[in-house]
């Protein structure tokens, strides 16, 4: 919106030549993430305790988590908030794969809403029916594939991913592009959703993702760039950048509130619409496999639930870990809550710096 506004006005104002740059609004979209979120906060915390939106503790979980209850869940409001309003005031709005991104975060975000409303305000332990989740996950991957498939985004958008470490070399995946899609939606927003157990762990790994895919978007949508890389170029996925560093600030100004301990929960509002962010990004920048890189803690959550879950029902209830997802296992081990927390974005950042390395190792 200030793009639109203040841009054309360059003619009769040179300083206003700034909102040109991708840089100066992406830094504009992450300021002001953290100030939305800083502000909203303490109002939205405020508002969840009135109301009594408070975080049920499950039975199975770590005893150490049973003085959590009570804490204020579906922070992930702050979150949307935080991200959405910073790309509408700051990236251009007639950018395809801006709308595409910002589509996927709000439709997850009403799923996650609607499964956090129904644990905490009906009472209903278990939230949404896993089955209905699912059908408006796969949904979304629907209209997201339709709309790539034949509304593209740029002239160089096809149904092709990139491979990691080659250069010239994608992988064409024709038919099942849509599929494909489905796919990494799903799979990307559950795997946050299965990560968000620990204060500051999910939105942490999160804004590192961001920040990683802020570069990539920046580099993919610059011709230059993109030819010294040799990467493919698509344009507009500049705008991207100004998406991602929304996130990041979001990240940071939530994390201001959930940090251990944590003063609110993010839910899975929150969990489920970053999770299909993420999943928007890599696919509208062509990175869908880099997804499993950049996101590799939330791959490694994911993995040891699904390894978990099999070994208990065909290996006569045997366990692989002492309690799944992961974190909850080095729980059990004697780490502290904070120490797993801070590791895990170590690893995670570790994932992202390997991720951007693949930018010249080719």
């Amino acid at each position: 919106m200030l793009y639109h506004l203040l841009y054309p006005l360059t003619k009769y104002i040179s300083g206003l030549n700034l909102f040109r740059y991708i840089t100066f609004r992406t830094a504009g979209a992450t300021v002001t993430a953290i100030f939305i979120c800083l502000i909203l906060g303490p109002m939205f915390i405020r508002l969840l305790k009135k109301y009594q939106v408070s975080e049920k503790i499950r039975d199975e979980g770590p005893e150490s988590h049973r003085q959590k209850a009570g804490t204020p869940t579906m922070g992930g409001l702050i979150i949307l908030c935080g991200v959405v309003i910073p790309t509408l005031l700051w990236a251009d709005l007639t950018n395809f794969s801006v709308l595409m991104v910002l589509l996927v975060t709000v439709w997850m975000g009403l799923i996650g809403y609607m499964d956090d409303y129904l644990k905490v305000v009906k009472n209903q332990p278990r939230g949404m029916i896993g089955r209905k989740k699912l059908v408006g996950q796969i949904l979304l991957g629907l209209i997201f594939g339709f709309f790539l498939t034949y509304l593209e985004p740029s002239s160089h958008y096809d149904a092709t991913t990139d491979i990691p470490f080659f250069k010239n070399y994608v992988l064409n995946l024709g038919i099942l592009y849509i599929p494909f899609i489905i796919i990494v939606i799903t799979g990307s927003s559950n795997a946050v959703n299965l990560t968000d157990g620990l204060d500051g762990l999910a939105i942490g790994l999160c804004g590192i993702c961001f920040l990683a895919f802020a570069v990539f978007a920046y580099v993919t949508g610059r011709a230059d760039f993109s030819a010294y890389l040799q990467i493919d170029y698509l344009a507009g996925a500049g705008e991207l950048s100004i998406f991602c560093g929304a996130a990041v600030g979001a990240a940071l100004g939530f994390l201001w509130f959930n940090t251990h301990p944590a003063e609110v929960f993010m839910g899975d509002t929150g969990s489920l619409s970053l999770g299909g962010a993420l999943g928007a990004i890599a696919i509208l920048l062509k990175k869908e496999l880099l997804l499993v890189i950049i996101g590799g803690v939330f791959v490694i959550e994911a993995l040891s639930v699904i390894l978990q879950v099999g070994s208990y029902r065909f290996r006569h209830k045997k366990r692989i870990f002492k309690m799944a997802p992961i974190h909850h296992h080095f729980e059990l081990a004697g780490w502290p809550e904070s120490k797993v927390v801070v590791r895990f974005w170590i690893l995670g950042a570790l994932c992202a710096l390997l991720t951007l390395a693949t930018l010249k190792v080719r």
